[in-house]
């Protein structure tokens, strides 16, 4: 365990290189910060610090950098999350309350990540197994073609059409309309198969192929893989950190062309609490270079997805993770009152 003394030393070089960019010396972090010790002492500190492996020399100057593991320990134990400033949190809800359906939450919500950070911006959209159906309609498109439109309850729509094995009335799909509905409006996805098992028997012999197709589609919709779905903006940040890229950036934008790499860095769903990976601790050797700030959103205090940042790991880690947390927040908010 770090003594307190080498803690807060450790603190004052991640927030020194953080803001400067440059390789921190003990003279400066003395200059620079009341540590109440002399320049002596915290030169053996950062010797203490370098031989444990939390800082390190990058070059012959006399600074020195975090290493992954100082920002490990710096984000587990030195970094409160910076809270956003009421002008801040206005800026956010007016934003994001200007949407008009859930495709333009998630660009409004990529674009305000990657402002209010300066990092990429990453936003899973509402996965559909976590979701809980809101209302199915059908409509009738002609005497045997019928479009299903299924709505979710984070204001997902998904649309089939239907080719049915013969011409279906109207009555018969008002009547197919309601029953269906009265099932399955505000139940879990994964509960609707067994809500309408047995829904075809209750219609006339004629209409049971037709009821059974439209059943079908509506619970192949429900299982599609749609929740593999990111939309990512703000990769022209990334220019802004080249030197914070070991010999090129090219490997951390292939990486990020790769969604099935980005859905596994972001995490489980399931686990809607703040998750920092940094540096090495992503999986993915192309980002070896990065940190990644991911959190869960949803409605009902349950996640649906992640959203979050990816960066240099010299990252302003408290600023970066009170944005991520208070613009999932709002996201949350706003998919429970539409």
């Amino acid at each position: 365990m770090l003594s307190e003394r080498r803690l807060q030393v450790l603190r004052a070089i991640v927030q020194d290189y953080v803001g400067t960019e440059e390789p921190v010396g003990s003279k400066a972090l003395t200059e620079r910060h009341n540590l109440g010790v002399s320049p002596a002492t915290v030169r053996n500190d950062m010797a203490a610090l370098e031989d444990e492996g939390y800082i390190a020399q990058p070059h012959t100057s006399a600074g020195r950098i975090p290493t992954d593991k100082g920002y490990r320990l710096f984000v587990d134990k030195l970094a409160g999350v910076k809270p956003m400033t009421a002008p801040e949190r206005r800026a956010i809800q007016n934003f994001l309350d200007g949407a008009v359906d859930l495709d333009d939450v998630v660009a409004r919500t990529v674009r305000l990540l990657a402002q209010l950070t300066r990092q990429v911006a990453v936003v899973q959209y509402p996965s559909l197994t976590r979701s809980t159906v809101r209302h199915v309609e059908l409509l009738a498109l002609a005497p045997a073609r019928l479009m299903l439109v299924l709505i979710t309850d984070t204001g997902r729509v998904e649309q089939r059409m239907i080719d049915c094995p013969a011409p279906f009335g109207e009555t018969s799909l008002a009547d197919l309309r309601a029953r269906l509905n009265s099932r399955v409006a505000g139940r879990r996805f994964a509960d609707v198969p067994q809500l309408v098992e047995d829904l075809a028997e209750g219609f006339d012999l004629e209409d049971r192929g037709t009821v059974s197709t439209v059943l079908s589609t509506l619970l192949e919709t429900l299982v599609e893989e749609n929740e593999e779905r990111l939309m990512i903006g703000g990769t022209a940040n990334l220019t802004r950190f080249g030197h914070d890229f070991p010999l090129t950036i090219r490997p951390v934008l292939e990486a990020l062309e790769e969604q099935v790499v980005l859905l596994k860095l972001l995490g489980e769903t399931q686990d809607p609490g703040m998750t920092v990976r940094i540096g090495h601790e992503n999986a993915y050797e192309g980002l070896n270079s990065t940190s990644i700030v991911s959190v869960g959103y949803g409605s009902g205090g349950e996640a649906v997805a992640k959203l979050g940042v990816v960066g240099p790991t010299r990252m302003d880690y408290p600023g970066t993770m009170g944005a991520v947390r208070a613009v999932a927040r709002y996201v949350g908010q706003i998919l429970a009152e539409s």
